[in-house]
């Protein structure tokens, strides 16, 4: 009796899905590196916004300089890993959070079912600037995304050239 509805549960929490994109993320002291290796390898770092730089429209010690764009209505799966010391990628309203240990690599997945914009920051007591490792998360509709992607590679292009 005891064992039927565990059975049922672990085959619930099967990871059978398919995801749309796979996105790795970096922990270092302190600031995330993020690379989109579906797309043409786009890779970027991001740091929290200094206190004296802020827009009036932005959150002190909770804003980055870039913002990690994702698709909604989208399965995304997360690659964490750290460079340096072990780090959480924590995001609470998407119900997610993860470690990154050096010499690891954890993933989990989720699903962004509405536009705007996702707060989260490192949850691991990670060194002195632990609380200035933010996260953010950019949730815009497919074809933006796509035009999104088709900008960064093209202004990538450009750079190199």
């Amino acid at each position: 009796f005891i064992a039927f509805p565990s059975l049922r549960l672990l085959y619930l929490l099967d990871e059978i899905n398919e995801p749309l994109i796979t996105l790795k993320t970096i922990g270092h002291q302190w600031y995330w590196s993020y690379e989109y290796s579906d797309f043409m390898n786009i890779e970027f770092d991001s740091y929290m916004i200094p206190t004296n730089d802020l827009n009036l429209n932005n959150f002190r010690l909770l804003d980055v300089d870039n913002r990690i764009i994702l698709p909604m209505n989208s399965q995304i799966r997360i690659l964490v890993t750290a460079a340096d010391v072990i780090h959480s990628w924590t995001i609470p309203a998407l119900g997610v959070k993860i470690d990154g240990t050096p010499g690891r690599l954890n993933q989990t997945n989720f699903f962004m079912n509405r536009p705007g914009l996702f707060y989260g920051q490192c949850s691991e007591i990670c060194g002195a600037n632990h609380s200035f490792m933010p996260i953010v998360i950019e949730s815009i509709p497919t074809n933006f995304f796509i035009k999104w992607i088709m900008n960064y590679s093209n202004s990538l292009d450009d750079w190199k050239q």
